[in-house]
């Protein structure tokens, strides 16, 4: 496959390249290199004759255009999001703009080319979204989102994505373009940005700063490892049926707490303290606006339509990460002087 790739130098969107690339196909990886983005996360794969960069905002559908003419891409995988809910309780216009606007102008750029190229079967428009768009669960553990989960987003972030899943099931009913969707659970893993919860925390303890826990952290979210979510990805993408939405979930359910203590106990272990444990630097702070209380997938149409299932246990997967981050200081260490990165964001309440 020639797959255009948005959003390839960022977190999901980089394992998704580094992994293409493994597997044989040709990538154009289409990124705007914004604060979250850093295209080391990409330098393992970047001297392959089969991988291209341009760097080109989604926002700006002339530069889309001419990308796709010149890629002639048979697949696009739109990944390029504004992602961080505390970020978008401060400021929710970027999160309109670029997860709103920037995926209509795909749509549109996809439509425009693939009706040019004679509407060509084997084309897809591969949306990659969050269980986040379908809000909050109860504590009943036979309660998880399925395909069929009516939406109910809380966040400005989740109401985006929320906003943009609804565009991209609009051009499929509406024009017939060949679109897949699909939700997926919390990533974790290699080459997570520093601001989200679990680097954050590693990095953190590593400093011997406070590891904040929001509210009484009995949030509870479904752990994906970011590199079962590729292969789930590109699989969906490559057999998945037209017009169908996939559910993504790697089955490890854990609160917050449970999270942040897992992955005391796992630097405990590597890199021990002088004196003390790290579950000692633990916090509880003032809780997000709106903060979801539980997030849970149900995979089972991937599982039997397409045969997908996540490889690795939370366990296994949070020491991975944390042996990825100690290996890797140098990488985390410049991300972490960018703009807001590890500071508390997300209680701003002004109009």
């Amino acid at each position: 496959m020639k797959i255009l790739v948005t959003g390839g130098a960022g977190f999901i969107g980089s394992a998704v390249v580094r992994l293409a690339i493994a597997q044989g196909h040709e990538v154009m990886n289409l990124d705007a290199l914004t604060y979250a983005s850093c295209l080391d996360n990409v330098a393992s794969v970047c001297d392959s004759a089969r991988y291209h960069f341009v760097k080109a905002d989604i926002r700006d559908r002339a530069a889309l255009d001419d990308i796709f003419e010149k890629f002639s891409p048979t697949v696009v995988m739109h990944l390029a999001a504004e992602s961080h809910v505390d970020r978008s309780i401060d400021g929710p216009a970027d999160f309109i703009e670029v997860n709103i606007t920037g995926t209509f102008n795909m749509l549109e750029a996809a439509r425009t080319y693939w009706v040019k190229q004679g509407r060509p079967e084997s084309f897809r428009f591969h949306h990659i979204s969050t269980d986040e768009v379908f809000g909050s669960l109860s504590d009943d553990p036979n309660e998880k989102f399925t395909e069929r989960t009516p939406y109910d987003p809380r966040s400005p972030y989740s109401a985006s994505k929320a906003s943009s899943d609804h565009l991209v099931r609009a051009w499929y009913e509406t024009y017939d373009l060949p679109v897949i969707l699909t939700n997926c659970s919390n990533n974790y893993g290699p080459f997570h940005f520093p601001e989200k919860l679990v680097p954050l925390i590693i990095l953190n303890a590593l400093a011997g700063k406070q590891l904040p826990i929001y509210g009484n952290g009995l949030n509870v979210r479904d752990w994906l490892f970011v590199e079962d979510h590729a292969t789930a990805l590109l699989l969906a993408v490559e057999k998945g049926t037209i017009g169908r939405s996939y559910n993504i979930g790697g089955e490890n359910e854990r609160s917050n707490f449970e999270i942040v203590k897992l992955l005391c106990k796992i630097l405990d272990e590597k890199r021990p303290k002088v004196k003390g444990c790290y579950a000692d630097q633990i916090e509880f702070v003032t809780d997000r606006p709106g903060h979801d209380a539980r997030y849970a997938i149900n995979p089972r149409r991937i599982y039997e339509e397409l045969g997908w299932r996540p490889s690795v246990t939370v366990e296994d997967g949070m020491a991975k990460t944390v042996q990825w981050y100690l290996d890797n200081e140098q990488w985390w260490t410049a991300l972490r002087q960018r703009q807001g990165v590890g500071e508390r964001l997300g209680l701003s309440m002004s109009t």
